[in-house]
């Protein structure tokens, strides 16, 4: 059985190792052709990201060559190549900084100034983002190891890993100089490269790709020594910020659990919540309650801080509450409350509006089920030569206005194989009369 599972899953047999070196080698180049694509790529994702096309960003990302280096470097640390490695991680560099500066000049240039959803959801990575980046470079260097490389596959990997936006939402941040979008893109940039070139690191070893052996022995343990000093300086920073990551995505997921228990529970039977902030830090992390109702008193806001640290596990957040108490003006508080209230009925209303007209359309489904059953034991009556028949409605679109309307659709199979016209007739004119139609069509 092992053996089978090993046969039905194996990897090995089919990688064309010298093709897969000199492909990625190929890809690494940065100069003439690739460097014209790169700008160009950039100059179309920050388009999109700034007038918020997903499709825009979408084909940026299917055309950029910043995959190149990353696989790169962690095919040249897998293979023991120094060169490899210099050339990847010199051109990783240069591409870097001509994709800030294209997207920073677009950007500077740019009418529209304000932050659009797409820019603003490349400026803080989750654990998602590492998942991504990480199966992704794997499913990437299998499919180029193939002899049979998959297209499909690596332009896949070229939209799910994402590179192109985060340098671009960097771009923004430093035209309009707001610096925490450019930290925080550039951070998911950072943690998508590293892991995209972990994972061709990974599965260039678990292939076994012949590594580079130099004809001085002490060659090659000085290139060891340098690709080994290489990779723990890069890997230990990466897996700090990836362990960070984590977290915060533990605490986002604690946090957001405190507060909808908190609403639910019967102490918040006259209270509502408006707004809750989350806001995570290594060192100190804070949850934010906007409330209004009843006033919490000192020892239940004591309480829900302990619960949070407590029950939740969040033992460094601290909790925040904001409420609108007694010098607040009363009836500007039951205004939000009364339209707190008057959303939750429209919500309810429109539910139940949907749960009837579905409820209609499901009566109405039963309703023709059943005549059409009657009407098929009344057909068999009148005409006991029919085999087969059925009845169904199909829209008729008129080819030039395209209006289009229902029309009944009769299937009439007789035994012995042919056609009746004139029994066929007498079956749509009283099909007419018995189900109250103006049209109605016969097909065999």
């Amino acid at each position: 059985m092992w053996r089978k599972i090993k046969d039905f899953a194996q990897l090995r047999e089919d990688t064309d190792y010298a093709a897969t070196i000199d492909t990625i080698s190929k890809s690494v180049e940065f100069r003439g052709m690739n460097m014209w694509i790169l700008v160009f790529a950039i100059i179309v994702a920050s388009v999109g990201l700034n007038v918020n096309s997903t499709a825009v960003i979408i084909g940026a990302m299917l055309i950029s060559p910043l995959m190149g280096p990353i696989n790169g470097i962690g095919l040249s640390v897998g293979i023991m190549d120094e060169y490899l490695l210099q050339k990847s991680v010199k051109n990783l560099g240069i591409m870097v900084l001509v994709s800030l500066l294209a997207s920073f000049l677009y950007f500077l240039l740019s009418p529209l100034g304000d932050a659009q959803s797409e820019l603003l959801a490349r400026t803080r990575p989750t654990i998602f983002d590492v998942f991504i980046a990480f199966f992704g470079g794997l499913a990437g260097i299998v499919a180029t190891s193939r002899k049979s490389q998959s297209i499909t596959v690596i332009s896949g990997v070229a939209i799910a890993t994402a590179l192109m936006p985060p340098l671009c939402t960097a771009g923004y941040g430093l035209a309009t100089a707001q610096f925490k979008y450019f930290f925080g893109a550039f951070y998911l940039f950072f943690l998508n490269s590293f892991f995209i070139a972990l994972a061709t690191f990974v599965m260039v070893r678990f292939l076994s790709f012949p590594q580079i052996q130099y004809v001085e022995p002490g060659r090659n343990r000085a290139v060891k020594r340098i690709i080994t000093i290489f990779t723990i300086i890069v890997l230990v920073p990466s897996i700090i910020l990836a362990i960070d990551v984590v977290r915060q995505a533990a605490f986002n997921t604690q946090a957001i659990k405190f507060v909808n228990d908190t609403q639910e529970s019967e102490r918040f039977q006259n209270i509502q919540i408006v707004n809750s902030v989350r806001d995570y830090h290594a060192k100190e992390q804070s949850v934010i309650l906007s409330l209004v109702g009843r006033p919490l008193s000192k020892s239940e806001i004591t309480e829900l801080q302990n619960s949070l640290q407590n029950q939740y596990g969040l033992t460094h957040a601290k909790l925040i509450v904001k409420q609108t108490g007694e010098a607040i003006d009363i009836t500007k508080q039951n205004e939000i409350i009364e339209d707190i209230i008057n959303k939750k009925d429209l919500r309810i209303d429109q539910q139940d509006s949907l749960i009837s007209q579905l409820q209609g359309q499901l009566s109405a489904a039963r309703n023709a089920e059943t005549l059409s059953s009657q009407i098929a034991k009344e057909i068999y009556v009148q005409y006991p030569n029919i085999k087969g028949f059925a009845i169904s409605e199909m829209e008729q679109f008129d080819p030039k206005t395209l209006e289009h309307h229902s029309v009944p659709i009769v299937l009439i199979q007789w035994k012995d194989g042919g056609t009746n016209p004139a029994a066929e007739k007498k079956i749509v004119e009283w099909l007419k009369v018995r189900m109250e139609v103006e049209e109605l069509k016969v097909i065999h």
